[in-house]
């Protein structure tokens, strides 16, 4: 009689988590509701253009009223400024409030409807999900950022004219090197949303209701904001996700500043290791019950 082979267990290969990667990009990227929130983000530069474009008739100056954000004084002289006033606007509040329903969800959505424990009988091991889950809120951070920024550079160029670029140390550059500045300001600003993927996906795990998980984070996003905007609190706001967050401005300095945006990547990767250990801690002995 022959023995027996001895048997060992599978060992989760590469391309198993790339699957999963694909897998999970696509799920979240066909919900109805992702496609909703990137509509929103997208209409927004829409909506900042028509209005500049009606207040100045194509021409004049886009800040009559005082107020608005940076930079959209100058949009009518240049279309391209509309990508840096709509990343302006959205990245305080629109792009965190999305990035943070997508994380809340990742893990406590699955758990909601039943199918982590699926996923974990697959060879991939909680923390390859965990990655995969985290690295799939990181693509879509880059997706939303990238979403606006088209979106802008797309109705700038039908609005308004576009050419060389008027830094704000009052330099100028060519038009190819402001739309290289205007992608590194993109990827600055998808950069600056790390750390709140990081702690949408670690509530995510506290949790079996992405609805919570979702609500949470957001609130959560909504009280550092409120914390960065009051006087009496300055000693703690440099260590805030948020306090940087506008430092992608210095990228249209001439030369750039970079010490602002060293201490905005810095701090996000903070938070990122803070927040994914932590997520890691809960989710890697958590009992899965649904």
């Amino acid at each position: 009689m022959s023995r027996a082979e001895p048997t060992y267990p599978a060992v989760p290969r590469p391309l198993w988590t790339f699957g999963l990667l694909r897998s999970e990009l696509v799920t979240t990227l066909r919900r109805w509701r992702t496609l909703v929130l990137l509509a929103v983000l997208a209409a927004v530069p829409v909506l900042i253009g028509i209005a500049v474009r009606i207040e100045t008739g194509g021409g004049g100056d886009a800040d009559r009223g005082g107020g608005g954000p940076a930079f959209i004084a100058q949009i009518t002289n240049n279309g391209l400024f509309l990508v840096f006033t709509a990343l302006a606007a959205t990245l305080p509040f629109f792009l965190p409030l999305v990035v943070g329903v997508i994380a809340g969800d990742a893990v406590a959505g699955e758990a909601g409807a039943g199918t982590l424990r699926y996923l974990l009988v697959a060879p991939a091991g909680r923390t390859r999900l965990l990655l995969t889950k985290y690295a799939t809120v990181l693509a879509f951070c880059l997706l939303a950022t990238l979403v606006v920024a088209v979106s802008a550079l797309a109705v700038g160029a039908l609005l308004f004219p576009l050419g060389e670029v008027t830094t704000i140390s009052g330099t100028r550059i060519g038009f190819g090197e402001g739309l290289l500045r205007a992608l590194l300001i993109a990827l600055a600003v998808a950069a600056s949303l790390i750390g709140v993927a990081a702690l949408g996906l670690f509530v995510s795990t506290l949790t079996n209701s992405g609805i919570a998980a979702m609500a949470t984070t957001v609130g959560l996003l909504i009280t550092v904001q409120i914390l960065d905007q009051i006087p009496q609190l300055h000693a703690i706001q440099p260590y805030l996700f948020s306090h940087y967050w506008l430092s992608f401005a210095d990228l249209l300095r001439d030369p750039v500043l970079w010490d602002d945006l060293r201490h905005n990547l810095g701090l996000q990767a903070v938070y990122a290791a803070v927040f994914g250990t932590a997520a890691w801690a809960r989710f890697t002995t958590k009992d899965i019950t649904a």
